[in-house]
């Protein structure tokens, strides 16, 4: 079975058999199943389309179902906008002849760049497509990462390395870190709503490149390294977080409720920008002005205008 055939396979699977037959109006009669969730001739009839078909299709063995069957299949399966997105994105990934060139390191564009200098002042930082943190200003490190290297985002060299969560010198990755970092898990008081959001936005990932061997590396090392991160990936939810609340430990500034919003580029296939707000004259407003003041560059660190001068 193609890749991406077993992608859209295990989906549908996964998606029908966390239904039960209650859920959406089928009597059972008392009949005893010997697994759980529909059945594909009672999905098949919910979508209106022949069991051979459907059993086909969940068996990667159709790649030429319409968009209309696929919403049928979709509203059957009773997924939310983003899971339906999702599904046509597993049905209409291309087959690959021969092996890829192996992806490079991502790099932050000369625009990202100039939008994170634009908040400063606001934590922020930049996300990869594979979750790896491409840069990020002084309050972002602050409140993210504070007990990390803040010059590590400089190194390509951490993504797929023994470093887990990001070691010394090392680049690291928000999805190693909310799962693998104690001081992350620590820092989310709703730590599994936090950790949904991250497997959800890496099943979207993985949809897009499912050859992608740098984030089939992440995700083997976070299914082997974490159970919580291996339950929910074989859940097989889906979730596109751009907007989300999370009350947070800080260890400096104590406990307060940020946004997160994720900044994508209209492709999708870009780095983003997160950035972290308080609603203006609340308490974790006045936490998160702490924290730039506390993360601001020292007298000593700013540049001295008369040496500048000097040296002109």
């Amino acid at each position: 079975m193609n890749k991406h055939d077993g992608h859209l396979a295990e989906f549908l699977q996964a998606r029908r058999s966390q239904l039960r037959p209650e859920d959406v109006g089928l009597r059972t009669y008392g009949e005893r199943r010997r697994v759980p969730g529909l059945r594909r001739e009672e999905l098949a009839m919910l979508a209106g389309i022949s069991a051979p078909y459907y059993t086909r299709l969940e068996q990667g063995l159709s790649r030429n179902a319409s968009r209309e069957v696929l919403d049928a299949v979709a509203s059957a399966l009773r997924l939310d906008d983003s899971e339906r997105a999702h599904l046509h994105t597993l049905a209409s990934a291309p087959r690959r002849r021969g092996p890829g060139a192996r992806p490079r390191p991502e790099r932050l564009t000369p625009a990202t760049r100039a939008l994170l200098a634009a908040v400063d002042g606001t934590p922020a930082v930049v996300i990869g497509r594979r979750s790896d943190v491409l840069a990020w200003n002084r309050p972002g490190h602050g409140l993210f990462a504070g007990h990390l290297d803040p010059d590590s985002p400089d190194d390509p060299a951490g993504p797929g390395s023994a470093g887990g969560a990001g070691g010394p010198g090392r680049r690291p990755n928000m999805a190693r870190l909310v799962f693998l970092d104690a001081h992350t898990r620590d820092l989310y008081v709703d730590w599994p709503a936090k950790a949904r959001a991250v497997v959800g936005n890496l099943r979207l990932t993985a949809g897009r490149h499912p050859d992608d061997p740098l984030l089939a590396a992440l995700i083997g090392e976070l299914t082997m390294r974490s159970r919580d991160f291996a339950t929910l990936w074989a859940d097989h939810r889906v979730l596109a977080c751009d907007v989300a609340d999370y009350e947070m430990r800080h260890p400096l500034v104590g406990t307060l409720t940020v946004t997160q919003q994720t900044l994508q580029s209209p492709q999708g296939d870009g780095p983003s920008l997160v950035v972290a707000t308080a609603d203006p004259g609340s308490p974790s407003a006045a936490a998160l002005a702490l924290l730039a003041h506390a993360t601001a560059p020292r007298e000593a660190d700013r540049p001295h205008h008369g040496a500048e001068s000097r040296t002109v």
